[in-house]
């Protein structure tokens, strides 16, 4: 059956649920625009406000208008454009703002520089994250339904932390309600590639479908017992033969080792409930606000995973990549979300305050089974089969509170928070069979490279600390004058570890043939622990990722005004003094003499101002330049090796890192023709001294990632944005009371890194080496496409929800690492995203509904990450991601 034949049977009954309401509008005359109702966008956070001194919050009647009165150069999505896109989480919405792309589904890439260059802020305070290679906090994790709107300013201001290389993404959570109301809702969906179709899973627990798994993962009291000890487990004199037996057979082996073919992956499914209501108590006001949302989804991937060794003479006489790795896989992920939000509010006079609960867990099981060729790891050309289960914990919670107050002419803007994120991976299994001749057969005698079994056991924990205080003050003067000031304080700090271990055969015996082909539950069961002495053996610290503690602690202080000097001339600019100490201390384990501990302690004063000169009524132009800087992160920091779960390659940090710094300059010209119609463009440029890059390397067979200080970049570009509403006035039938939604955004930047013949870099082994033998002069800096492009075209009703919108996404090719042994970068071709998106509301009895259907990735495009040289290509990574299809409700009471 082909990917159309089920798109079409999935689309029969969706469609027809759509377009009855539609048919079921009544007739009711087209309000003019200027009597319209537009969705107030409140926005939490340093720097929201204007020229009133109101520099915490920005409660804006329209999109445009709150653009157009914010002093920096920022783009607004608000909860209407948020549920427009009907993304189920930010990363995705926040794709569709212009300048921004989204990598890896997860990471938002601003102006085509890399998440390292971006921050993310809740509700104006910092997060920590739940990867462990990352210090940016994964944008993913965040449903929309916890989101009432996200600032993302791309034009840096003093009172925004100085880590703002592409700019600051501020989130804010939904508000405490005005009045009371109950929404329930849910949703049913599939994939054309995954639903229904042939797919992989294994048993894990009986509770993964909740998203926390019921103990059974556990790290068991012997083997917890044994890594307490603090040496190698490893058959010796620490550790006896029937003590590692016992540690073996104390894991939990089948449910997840064993996979199982699925000819049916089911349907994904979704449920939310969220409630709020407030009280007046004497002239004061206290309001609650509760948010719960599950959500349990699947994603099938087949296709093809190779390498190259190289560049050489080929067999048809021209040079080109020469193949190495050659695998087919098909891996299926179960992806369950859990998520919560509790919120208090109490407002006396003109003081607020705010508590806000956040609550999110992303659990992900996966398994994956490839089937090729792997010359490095085997040495021949017989087949490999290989085998992979994983359990992945990622957990957020933060806890918030805001106090707004304001006094006269003062105000003042206090918050703080506690945050805390957990990323817990135990049981990450791997299997490896080699075909043999001999018995026609695959073995796994657990003797080789291409031969083993490996499992590995890793928790991260990851706190922040924060709080900061901003008071302004609005000078009694005949134009707008502001003088405001604060300082902030943030403390993150992270202790990792990975443990890996390998079985073997203790004494090195060989396996009997018999036992040598079994499935891998039975080749690792208790039962040959005993008979044939299949035991664990660690290989953490020498193959591995081992354990490393690091912190970073900031002070930062700044002065700023914000001023109309002119009519129509405002300025707001001023200085941030930043102090940050860094730190990773990697643990030496089993004795080993200490590794050295990396320590960055750096001071800055970071200038930023923007001058906005309204020339028109409708229009204005902006100039800003400020100087900003981007650290390196944790893991990057560390001397130590580990495996990138979004790669699935082996990376070693740089202790010899340093700090990136950034010059930025912008220009923009903003017309706003009509209430919430705009055309908005704008340049900008942007030096970076000592950009942070990934490469690649050989090491030792197997090709692995690293980090390096590249001289030089510099990357420049423009955007263009527009957005047009068409009244459908005198319309009949199904157009009547409608407008027609164009939205479009267009962003070119391009970007160059820059090594003359006398730089010099410091690679992961501390050797200070021409700059030149890791990066090429004038290559783009990874992770930036040079183009990105998106489109809406939307029909809505002006009398109640009835909105059907198509969105289209176009990111161009962007290289996501340099290539090893000299070969050709590594490229993702992401191409255009074509998906469509229908809400209604309608009545269920007395009861109002909001119905919502969606179809994504209409056009079926694929994901491709490629190697290609002289006409010859590496598919490093690709895959097809089908079509997927989903319908919901949510009933408002």
């Amino acid at each position: 059956m082909t990917d159309i034949t089920k798109l079409a049977r999935l689309l029969l009954v969706t469609t027809a649920l759509v377009a009855v309401p539609s048919l079921a509008q009544t007739a009711q005359p087209t309000p003019p625009p200027e009597e319209e109702e537009f969705e107030d966008v409140e926005v939490v956070g340093p720097g929201a406000g204007g020229l009133a001194g109101e520099d915490i919050v920005v409660i804006g009647r329209s999109i445009p208008n709150t653009v157009r009165a914010t002093p920096s150069v920022v783009s607004v999505l608000s909860q209407a454009d948020i549920s427009r896109t009907g993304e189920g989480d930010i990363a995705g919405a926040l794709q569709r703002v212009s300048g921004l792309s989204l990598v890896g589904g997860k990471y938002v890439y601003v102006r085509g520089l890399g998440e390292r260059y971006s921050s993310a802020l809740l509700n104006g305070l910092p997060l920590p994250s739940p990867e462990p290679l990352k210090r940016v906090v994964p944008l993913d994790i965040f449903p929309t339904s916890v989101i009432a709107s996200s600032v993302v300013q791309k034009s840096y201001s003093p009172n925004f932390p100085g880590e703002f290389g592409g700019g600051v993404i501020n989130l804010t959570t939904r508000a405490v309600p005005e009045e009371r109301f109950i929404e329930v809702g849910g949703s049913v969906g599939g994939n054309t590639v995954t639903t229904g179709q042939l797919g992989y899973t294994h048993y894990g627990s009986r509770t993964d479908w909740t998203g926390f798994d019921n103990g059974a993962r556990d790290v068991p009291p012997e083997l917890r017992g044994a890594l307490r000890t603090g040496n190698r487990l490893i058959v010796g004199d620490d550790f006896d033969l029937q003590r590692m037996q016992t540690i073996t057979a104390s894991l939990l082996n089948a449910p997840t080792n064993l996979i199982q073919s699925n000819d049916t992956i089911p349907a994904d499914m979704s449920v939310t409930f969220t409630a709020g209501d407030s009280w007046d108590i004497g002239e004061d006001r206290l309001g609650m606000i509760v948010s719960f949302g599950w959500k349990n989804g699947w994603e099938t991937q087949g296709g093809l995973q190779q390498t190259a060794a190289g560049i050489s003479l080929l067999e048809n006489g021209e040079l080109g990549l020469r193949g190495d790795q050659d695998y087919r896989f098909l891996s299926t992920e179960n992806r369950i979300v859990v998520n919560g939000l509790f919120g208090l509010g109490y407002e006396f006079g003109e003081q607020k305050l705010r508590w806000t609960n956040v609550f999110v867990r992303d659990s992900l099981k996966e398994s994956r089974i490839q089937s090729g060729l792997d010359e490095i790891n085997v040495g021949n050309d017989n087949p490999v089969n290989r085998n992979f289960t994983s359990w992945i914990e990622r957990q957020l919670f933060t806890t918030q509170l805001v106090g707004e107050f304001k006094f006269a002419d003062w105000s003042v803007n206090a918050r703080g928070t506690y945050a805390k994120s957990q990323r817990n991976a135990p049981y990450e299994r791997f299997n490896s069979y080699v075909f043999s001749p001999e018995v026609n057969g695959y073995i796994n005698d657990l003797t080789s490279n291409g031969s083993r079994s490996t499992i590995a056991f890793s928790d991260l924990q990851d706190e922040v600390y924060g709080g900061a205080i901003d008071v302004a003050y609005k000078l009694p003067t005949a134009r707008p004058f502001v003088l405001s000031a604060g300082y902030a304080y943030t403390d993150n700090s992270r202790s990792a570890e990975r443990r890996d271990f390998r079985y073997v055969v203790a004494g090195g015996a060989a396996l009997p043939l018999a036992v040598a082909q079994t499935r891998p539950d039975y080749l690792l069961s208790a039962f040959n622990t005993f008979a044939y002495d299949v035991v664990l053996q660690e290989v953490s610290g020498a193959q591995g990722a081992a354990r490393y503690d690091a912190g970073l602690t900031v002070h930062g202080v700044y002065g700023q005004v914000e001023a109309e000097f002119l009519d129509g001339l405002r300025f707001q600019g001023g200085v941030r003094y930043e102090d940050g100490s860094q730190f990773v201390a990697p643990f030496a384990l089993f004795g080993q003499p200490a590794l050295p501990r990396t320590q960055i302690d750096e001071s800055y004063w970071l200038p930023g101002g923007t001058l906005t000169w309204n020339f028109a009524e409708d229009m204005q132009f902006r100039v800003a330049a400020s100087q900003t800087l981007a650290r390196p992160q944790f893991r990057e920091l560390a001397p130590q090796s580990y495996r990138d779960t979004d790669t699935d390659r082996t990376a070693f940090g740089n202790q010899y890192l340093v700090d990136s710094k950034l010059t930025n300059f912008e220009g923009r010209f903003e017309w706003f023709f009509a209430r919430d119609e705009r055309i908005v463009l704008s340049g900008f440029y942007k030096k970076i001294d000592r950009p942070i890059e990934t490469i690649a390397f050989d090491a030792g067979g197997t090709f692995a990632t690293t980090y390096a200080n590249a001289p030089r970049a510099e990357l420049y570009g423009g955007e263009v944005e527009a957005v047009k509403y068409i009244y459908l006035d005198g319309a009949t039938g199904l157009l009547q009371d409608r407008r027609i939604l164009l939205i479009g955004n267009y962003t070119y930047s391009k970007s160059k890194i820059k090594v003359g013949e006398s730089d010099t870099t410091i690679n992961e082994a501390g050797a200070v080496i021409p700059a030149s033998f890791v990066f090429t002069d004038g290559q783009p800096l990874t992770g930036q496409s040079e183009h990105v492009a998106n489109a809406q075209i939307g029909l809505s009703s002006t009398e109640k929800l009835s909105e059907q919108t198509i969105l289209l996404n176009y990111a161009s090719s962007r290289v996501t690492q340099r290539g090893p042994l000299s070969t050709p970068d590594y490229v993702e071709k992401p191409g255009f995203q074509l998906d469509f998106v229908a809400r209604e509301d309608i009545a269920i009895g007395k009861v109002p509904v909001e119905l919502k259907f969606e179809a994504r990735n209409i056009t079926g495009t694929k994901y491709q990450e490629v190697q290609e040289f002289n006409g010859s290509k590496i598919d490093v990574n690709s895959y097809r991601r089908g079509t997927s299809i989903s319908l919901g409700l949510t009933a408002k009471f």
